[in-house]
């Protein structure tokens, strides 16, 4: 676990690990503090019980003389004014390490989190295509939480905790060493133990609230991601039964956690009020009787008061780190996916393109031990060419337009433009140049115009470009009948557009885009026979400037093309 969280040091960025030293720096203040709120306590008690012997002490006279104190009743309001200043000012240093701490902490968590959705977004196509988004989804929200509130905040708490338990325990040495000795060791002993009794069961609950995380994620993304389906299947109780056991399983693991965390609590109560007890009745036969040693009982009384809070929170905190543990881990394997060099920059200047597409000699499989899709591969496209792919279902369509696109490299062989190979030095620059409408256009739940400058933030859409990409899509006149126009909202997924309606909007984002090849995969096969007609028309009007790859079942669809190609 010190490994990881070694691991979860190196990965902060220097403005937070500076802002976790000064964090530190306010720990050692709230220690101090403590220390001097404990430490007042006896002359302020002693001074209460017997101001006489306090006024005739050598220690106090340099006090006495400054503030011109000629009895001993004079002492009682000065004592008593540094007994609450001290309290208020160790209370205080505490509140500000409380805030300072969260803030630090939880802005940690949200630069974890911002990082892994980043670098999670610049993966490459295939390592997405290979795992569950789930996975991902519940890495980047739920995982990320529980790293902030089981590693960051807890060793934060945990490292306090220990500073404060060291200016406490301290302090009670000075007043009656044995007696501090003796409850420290006496507490520290009782954590331990049950530290000792319950790790694996907070290990092992750690491990399934991790695994469980996804699997409520999972469920929650397949219900309502299939929402019509489920409705008309009436499907509900199955998805609600996968999330209960899922979310059950790791409420009662969470439960279980946050038991073992506080059970301790009640049994250091109890002691401590044993432990003050004890005291009070071995005072009771020193000389001076239970009156001269009030001023001890009470600064025991209140380390005690303190003592015991930070003794749990010091095992709470190592409870949350270890319940946590899995979380971590799996956050810190999402924080090691490695960044493309492209990562962060301006997108390049687009590869020349004046000539042809050439797949050479290609050949694809998904996996080393996988079948190939494709072996010694040869595809030319010229430039300004309509060029339609046609084939069964599982053919390879796709995966052929996902190595022209550049989203998937070749196993063999090599996908070049004008002659230059593409890889990871110019895959950008290729990209650039590409547009991509496929069957299910994905619409935001913003305004038409900002799908169809899709990406950009909103000052940044350019209107006049955004109306001309949907006249060239022939969209045009259905927006701008409506009474928002382009600041008419699409809802989730474009659920008020007609089918028809979000093709064009996708054919118009790829020419707001302005890019040189447009690829239609599947993109009209949703479509009824006239709508596909009318769609595929706005295709054909695009201008012979643009290169278009269409995939299609039908041989219909692909009548316009120049050359079509059959994947079998």
């Amino acid at each position: 676990m010190l490994q990881d969280v070694a691991r979860l040091w190196r990965l902060l960025t220097p403005r937070r690990r500076g802002q976790f030293l000064l964090v530190v720096v306010v720990m050692v203040v709230a220690s101090l503090s403590e220390m001097v709120s404990i430490g007042t306590v006896v002359p302020f008690l002693g001074v209460l019980a017997s101001p006489e012997r306090w006024f005739a002490m050598p220690a106090l006279r340099p006090l006495i003389d400054l503030l011109g104190i000629h009895s001993p009743s004079g002492l009682v309001l000065p004592l008593t004014a540094l007994f609450c200043a001290a309290a208020v000012l160790a209370d205080a240093t505490r509140f500000l390490l409380v805030w300072a701490t969260t803030r630090v902490t939880y802005g940690a968590g949200a630069d974890l989190s911002i990082d892994i959705y980043r670098r999670t977004l610049y993966q490459p196509y295939s390592v997405h295509v290979a795992r569950n988004s789930s996975e991902v989804i519940s890495g980047i929200v739920s995982k990320t939480s529980t790293v902030v509130s089981g590693a960051y905040l807890p060793l934060a708490t945990f490292l306090g905790s220990a500073l404060l338990i060291v200016s406490i325990v301290g302090t009670l040495m000075a007043i009656d060493f044995v007696t501090a000795v003796s409850a420290f060791v006496g507490f520290g002993l009782l954590y331990a133990l049950f530290s000792g009794v319950t790790q694996r069961r907070l290990v092992r609950n750690g491990e399934l609230i991790a695994a469980r995380q996804t699997e409520v994620m999972k469920s929650l993304q397949e219900g309502l991601g299939g929402i019509r389906d489920v409705l008309i299947d009436g499907s509900q109780q199955v998805y609600c039964e996968a999330y209960q056991r899922a979310d059950l399983s790791m409420r009662g693991a969470e439960a279980s956690n946050s038991f073992i965390g506080w059970g301790p609590k009640f049994a250091m109560e109890a002691l401590g009020m044993v432990l003050i007890a004890a005291l009070a009745w071995t005072f009771r036969g020193s000389p001076g009787g239970l009156a001269s040693a009030i001023p001890v009982l009470g600064a025991i009384a209140l380390g005690a008061q303190r003592l015991m809070p930070a003794l749990q929170q010091g095992y709470l905190s190592w409870t949350a780190m270890l319940g946590s543990q899995a979380s971590l881990r799996e956050t810190l394997r999402l924080l090691d996916q490695p960044l493309p060099d492209h990562a962060g920059r301006p997108n390049p200047p687009p590869i020349p393109f004046e000539r042809e597409i050439e797949l050479r000699d290609v050949g694809f499989r998904y996996t080393p031990g996988g079948p190939w899709v494709f072996r010694h591969l040869d595809l030319h496209i010229p430039r300004g060419s309509r060029v339609g792919f046609k084939g069964t279902t599982g053919s390879g369509k796709s995966t052929l337009i996902d190595l022209v696109m550049g989203l998937l490299d070749p196993t063999e062989g090599d996908l070049l433009v004008d002659g230059q190979p593409i890889g990871n030095a110019n895959r950008r620059a290729w990209q650039v140049r590409i547009a991509h409408v496929p069957q299910s256009i994905f619409l935001a739940d913003t305004t038409i115009a900002e799908n169809i400058a899709f990406g950009l933030p909103r000052d940044q859409v350019d209107m006049d470009r955004v109306r001309e990409a949907a006249r060239r899509a022939h969209i045009a006149d259905d927006i701008e009948s409506w009474p928002s126009g382009y600041s008419t909202r699409v809802g989730e997924r474009g659920v008020r557009l007609s089918g028809g309606q979000r093709q064009r909007i996708g054919i118009a984002r790829a020419l707001y885009k302005k890019a040189s090849v447009i690829i239609f995969d599947e993109a009209t096969s949703a479509l009824d026979s006239d709508t596909e007609e009318s769609v595929m028309r706005s295709i054909a009007g695009l201008g012979p400037d643009l290169t278009l790859l269409i995939v299609a079942h039908r041989l219909s669809t692909l009548q316009g093309c120049d050359r079509i190609v059959e994947v079998a």
